[in-house]
């Protein structure tokens, strides 16, 4: 990825995909019984209805309960006096494919409901269960598995206690009520928003959309238009602001137009459906033709030069016009990164594309502004020529390289089995190896200028070319290629993968363990990693060892835990750290082995009792740091006590080395 300034920028702005440290409100339920005066032999409708919080999904329950995440569940208490007819069916979830467990699953967001039909059997009925099931988000790439007590008494039937007890909806809100100095749990500090990198580089996009063809030479026509128009300087000053406003209004309504009209559910249908991946793609390779030289775009010219005579009027309308035939005149150029702003954009419901489309007319519109002010600028700046055009064919094959993303998407929902990853690899190889050709003057295209030498700039951008060229290459073979994991097709994909082949052969792990763990003949880590699974086991080794204990709350439903574990505990610094440094233990929060019955107790979080090794871990999550979504890692000393503010999903691999290295200094700090 880390291969020139422009090469990332139009990857992140093609795909890009922190939770603060509290426990996150659950969704909102509202469970009912259809017919609450059936008689014996009547079925009757248990029916859930789920409001779930904005950028989160529950999974539903109708795929393979093997593929990874958590299935919603129904757990009876008993069934005495009625009968479950059927399954408990899902109605008209959304359907996806993740990559992480390389299959289909369905989920719903916004609003869910299940039903599950019952047969009474008996007049006096208590229907008494659980509802079971995994919350999870894309945007803060965690998750959290739920539990919602319900309870129904039809006739003269007993309730099963006096007072019901709360459900996770109640307790949450419970605890939001409590004043700050009465929780016990640890206040950690809040992580940056990933809106904030988001910004960024779609600010930085503007920019490097000013150097596009259609747009440079629009500068001049600035500096033309407002030269003498002000007869003063504030006058001027203004002028050139309504100027640079009415550019940023302009980019960032009809940016989220799509947005404000279909949100977050079209999105969803954006991200994952094939149609609209099957016209992204070929969209891509529209334009990326157009950067290439084999024609060029342009839109009507009646409808442009009816709009330019409008700037022609003068005052603040004439401005306002002007700004709009900038618009128009650089869509051509603008047209393809403004896409992929709100492409990237599409799981940030309506905030993320207008934050997104702002900081991208922001940048754009921010030279044109201070031309305006400024027209003397002009002379200082290179003429427009050759270099322009060789700008807009790099952009042509990084162009012609995205397309196959999104082929590549439709290609694993559908499995069509048409781009596998080595496939993939390959094309994206020859597209590269090109491009460096193009760079070094090997090849040229329409519209090219001679080549007469070639310049510092342009030989390092070449060799940068050739060098993220061949770091692709192994991949070829099997290696990981981790700084493009999100881009390329899954590794299962892969035909002929030689690391998969070395790492079977290979012995599992060189660490030695002072005890056997708990629960190791069905639970594991990762990567020949060796370590526990039972909290007090492995702070007793902590202290036997003399490490830090590293506890990671995970889950076997968590697809960002499983993303951690492939990205960056993969890394040979993350590995070599974790399996040298610390005492490691892995709390699986969704884990259903029932402990014996002495191990049993009350929570004081939801005065619930807890039977459970997930149930027990989960709640030891939240009453101890009070967070409640995986993944979250912690490092504690031998009094319990945090060595470093814990972290939940992140990717940086040299951000997640500084968070073991200051836990590991401050533990021999303390010693």
């Amino acid at each position: 990825m880390k291969v020139s300034y422009l090469i990332p920028l139009i990857f992140l702005l093609a795909f890009a995909t922190s939770l603060n440290a509290q426990v996150i409100s659950p969704p909102k339920w509202d469970i009912r019984i259809d017919n609450p005066e059936a008689g014996v032999g009547e079925e009757v409708t248990l029916i859930l209805k789920a409001s779930i919080p904005m950028n989160w999904y529950i999974y539903s329950n109708d795929f393979d309960p093997d593929l990874g995440p958590l299935l919603t569940e129904i757990v009876w208490e008993d069934q005495e006096g009625f009968q479950s007819v059927g399954d408990l069916t899902a109605i008209n979830p959304k359907t996806k494919y993740e990559e992480v467990w390389e299959g289909e699953v369905t989920y719903f967001d916004k609003e869910g409901e299940f039903q599950q039909t019952l047969l009474i059997e008996e007049e006096d009925v208590l229907i008494q269960g659980t509802l079971e099931y995994q919350m999870c988000s894309d945007i803060t790439n965690q998750c959290i598995n739920y539990q919602e007590d319900f309870s129904f008494v039809l006739g003269n039937a007993p309730a099963s206690s006096p007072e019901p007890e709360a459900s996770d909806a109640d307790l949450f809100n419970a605890e939001e009520g409590k004043e700050s100095g009465e929780s016990s749990a640890i206040t950690l500090e809040q992580p940056e928003s990933s809106l904030l990198s988001f910004m960024l580089i779609a600010f930085l996009a503007g920019l490097a959309a000013l150097l596009t063809p259609c747009v440079f030479p629009m500068i001049p026509m600035t500096v033309t238009f407002f030269t003498g128009r002000a007869n003063s300087k504030f006058q001027g000053y203004r002028n050139a602001f309504i100027y640079g406003f009415s550019i940023i209004a302009i980019y960032t309504i009809a940016g989220t137009i799509v947005a404000a009209v279909q949100g977050p559910e079209f999105a969803n249908w954006l991200s994952t459906h094939w149609l609209p991946n099957i016209f992204f793609f070929a969209v891509f390779i529209f334009f990326a033709l157009a950067f290439l030289g084999l024609f060029e775009i342009t839109l009507p010219t009646g409808f442009v030069n009816k709009i330019d005579a409008k700037a022609d009027k003068g005052g603040i309308a004439g401005i306002f016009f002007m700004a709009f035939t900038l618009v128009l005149v650089s869509f051509s150029c603008t047209g393809p990164i403004v896409g992929s702003i709100l492409i990237s954009s599409a799981g940030g419901a309506l905030l993320k594309p207008i934050l997104g489309m702002f900081s991208f007319a922001l940048a754009f519109a921010l030279p044109f502004t201070l031309f305006a002010i400024f027209p003397g600028w002009l002379n200082s700046l290179p003429k427009s020529g050759g270099w322009l055009n060789s700008v807009k064919v790099v952009l042509g094959f990084l162009e012609l390289a995205l397309a196959f993303k999104f082929l590549s998407i439709a290609d694993q929902v559908y499995h069509w089995g048409m781009l596998d990853r080595d496939i993939y690899l390959a094309i994206w190889i020859v597209i590269f190896a090109l491009l460096g050709l193009y760079l070094l003057g090997k090849l040229r295209l329409p519209h090219d200028s001679p080549l007469e030498y070639l310049g510092v700039p342009r030989l390092l951008l070449a060799m940068v070319t050739f060098v993220f060229v061949v770091y692709m290459i192994p991949g070829l073979w099997g290696a990981p290629l981790k700084a493009l994991s999100g881009y390329l097709p899954p590794i299962s994909s892969h035909d002929f993968d030689l690391v998969k082949i070395s790492r079977e052969n290979a012995s599992s792990s060189d660490q030695e363990l002072d005890e056997v763990p708990k629960y190791a003949d069905f639970l594991h880590f990762p990567h020949g990693i060796q370590g526990y699974f039972d909290y007090q086991q492995a702070l007793e080794v902590a202290r036997k060892q003399d490490k830090p204990l590293f506890i990671d709350f995970t889950g076997h439903g968590c697809v960002n835990c499983r993303e951690m574990e492939a990205r960056v505990w993969s890394d040979p610094r993350v590995l070599k750290r974790l399996k040298e440094d610390f005492v490691m233990v892995a709390l699986y929060i969704d884990e259903r082995y029932t402990l014996p019955e002495s191990e049993w107790y009350i929570s004081t979080y939801d005065n619930k009792e807890k039977t459970t090794i997930g149930k027990q871990n989960a709640d030891f999550q939240i009453t101890r740091f009070n967070n409640n979504a995986q993944p979250y890692y912690v490092i504690l000393d031998h009094e319990e006590e945090l060595l470093v503010n814990p972290i939940a999903y992140e990717t940086d691999i040299q951000k997640f080395v500084e968070f073991l290295d200051a836990a590991k200094e401050e533990f021999a700090r303390r010693q």
